[in-house]
């Protein structure tokens, strides 16, 4: 697993700080921010892209959304221990693919050569490589040439489902026969003056002026999200060859659901019908009981008032009264929402969970919203023998995803 991310720029920091509830989110430095609605995001600190084997050609000519990526599914690959190439490969590259989507792609590049094209409409000053560094794929692309991965290579963009329906999808194309290992998660650069406008305009951003009192999930007195950037990658890998080759298993991914709200562009289906049926699928896949299952739920938990309320509902229609057994929390009171990144990022926290027995908080819930009654891990971490974990997300378009893991013994 990888991870670049307002908490932390590798698993073991993200994770050290997300069980002890450090918020990442804090006042943009990045750009001027004095005329804009919003001056606070969790941004990227301390990111250095050549410690990740990027040359500055490739940094100067890149997109942050791809090199964060990069990073991420760098850290990923080195984890896991696969080489597709030389004397040392332990996997077919045909079958070793890349699922990696963004949703919104090079967000930056854009902003910056329409307002070139604007100033000069010949544009006659339009980079040749703005077109190969704006496209949302080409994270996933550059990610293949880096390591050498042949197989089946896909950008899904669902807005904010985008990397989990990436793990899903490489889970089933994995179970299917199409693959033996795939690179699977997400990566996002948006918090830049035209996203922030964009998303106030809409009404979804918060507007608090305390950084570490901005994100709110499932909190009455919430907002609006706060936007976040980076990357989560994972690799999945087919049991048996992991096995063969001695890899370090963290946990098995036993469960997917994919639908669609069908219902409105953006606001989410009020009740929460179409949400519950990507848990529920996920759930049943996975073998969920009742009787023998500790659950934890890595809640999509944005902190917008129509989300939080329908995911509580969503939450009950799938698991019954068992919803108030569950343990529950959103991260995204710490990273702040990371698009097409968050799922991605989200999924490595359920698993790590279960791998160790804690549930990360959500930190801030001081003044808990009646209708979202659930067990929200409030303000600390809990510890917990848990044996199965699900991470959902819910995107724009009415995407839904659901992704489902178990601990494992080795």
């Amino acid at each position: 697993m990888g991870v670049i991310s307002p908490v932390g720029n590798d698993v073991p920091t993200f994770w050290n700080n997300l069980i002890n509830g450090y918020c990442g989110i804090d006042y943009i430095e990045e750009f001027p921010t004095e005329n804009l609605p919003v001056r606070i995001a969790g941004k990227i600190k301390d990111f250095h892209a050549e410690e990740y084997e990027m040359d500055k050609p490739f940094i100067r000519k890149q997109d942050l959304f791809t090199q964060y990526g990069m990073a991420a599914a760098w850290q990923a690959v080195k984890d896991s221990g696969l080489v597709s190439e030389g004397e040392n490969a332990n996997i077919d590259p045909f079958r070793f693919g890349v699922y990696v989507g963004s949703g919104i792609g090079g967000f930056e590049v854009q902003y910056r050569e329409t307002a070139k094209m604007i100033d000069d409409p010949s544009g006659q000053w339009i980079s040749p490589l703005f077109i190969p560094t704006m496209i949302s794929n080409i994270a996933a692309g550059h990610i293949a040439i880096k390591h050498h991965a042949e197989g089946p290579c896909l950008d899904i963009v669902t807005a904010c489902a985008t990397s989990s329906h990436c793990i899903g999808e490489a889970f089933r194309a994995i179970r299917h026969g199409y693959a033996d290992a795939i690179i699977a998660g997400g990566c996002e650069n948006a918090t830049i003056p035209l996203g922030i406008a964009g998303f106030a305009n809409a009404k979804a951003l918060s507007r608090a002026e305390d950084p570490k009192y901005a994100s709110l999930p499932f909190n009455l007195n919430r907002k609006g999200f706060v936007m976040g950037d980076g990357s989560g990658i994972l690799i999945l890998e087919e049991y048996g060859h992991a096995i063969a080759r001695g890899a370090k298993i963290y946990g098995e991914i036993v469960g997917y659901g994919n639908t669609c709200d069908a219902y409105h562009p953006t606001a989410p289906r009020p009740d929460g019908s179409t949400q519950a049926k990507s848990i529920s699928l996920a759930l049943e896949e996975a073998g969920f009981d009742e009787k023998k299952d500790n659950l934890y739920i890595n809640a999509h938990g944005t902190g917008t008032h129509l989300n939080d309320i329908a995911e509580t509902i969503a939450y009950k229609a799938a698991l019954g009264d068992f919803a108030y057994k569950a343990h529950i929390s959103s991260i995204k009171s710490m990273t702040g929402h990371m698009f097409g990144a968050a799922g991605a990022a989200e999924a490595i926290a359920t698993i790590l969970a279960l791998r160790d027995g804690i549930i990360p908080p959500t930190i801030n819930l001081d003044c808990p919203d009646p209708e979202c009654d659930l067990d929200y891990t409030p303000n600390t971490a809990v510890r917990s023998d848990l044996t199965l974990g699900i991470s959902d997300s819910l995107g724009f378009g009415g995407h839904n995803a659901c992704v489902a893991f178990r601990r494992i013994e080795q």
